[in-house]
C-alpha cells in the first residue's frame, strides 16, 4: 500500500523567521512584548513563538495556534470512557 505524502507545515520562509529570531536569542538582544518593552527573550521556546508570531504577520504559511486546555480536556475524556468500560 502506498503512503500518502506529508503535508508541510511550515513554509520554508517561516522557518528563516524562526531561525532569525533564535540568532538573536543566542546573541542575547531578543526582546519580548510591543516595541520590546517586555525585556529580554529567557527562553528557546519563547523565541520559536516570536519568530512564528512574526511569520504569522507578514502572512506566511502556519499552522493556527491551538489552545493546551483543549486538548488536556479531551485527553481527560478518553482515559474516563475507558475506566468505565472495563468495569
Amino acid at each position: 500500500m502506498a503512503r500518502k505524502a506529508k503535508k508541510r507545515r511550515y513554509s520554508r520562509s517561516a522557518g528563516d523567521d524562526v531561525e532569525r529570531e533564535m540568532r538573536r536569542y543566542k546573541k542575547g538582544t531578543a526582546k519580548s512584548g510591543p516595541g520590546g518593552r517586555g525585556g529580554r527573550v529567557k527562553s528557546r521556546k519563547q523565541a520559536i513563538a516570536i519568530g512564528l508570531s512574526e511569520a504569522r504577520k507578514k502572512g506566511k504559511k502556519v499552522p493556527k495556534k491551538t489552545s493546551k486546555r483543549k486538548t488536556a480536556k479531551t485527553a481527560t475524556k478518553k482515559t474516563s470512557k475507558r475506566k468505565s468500560a472495563k468495569r
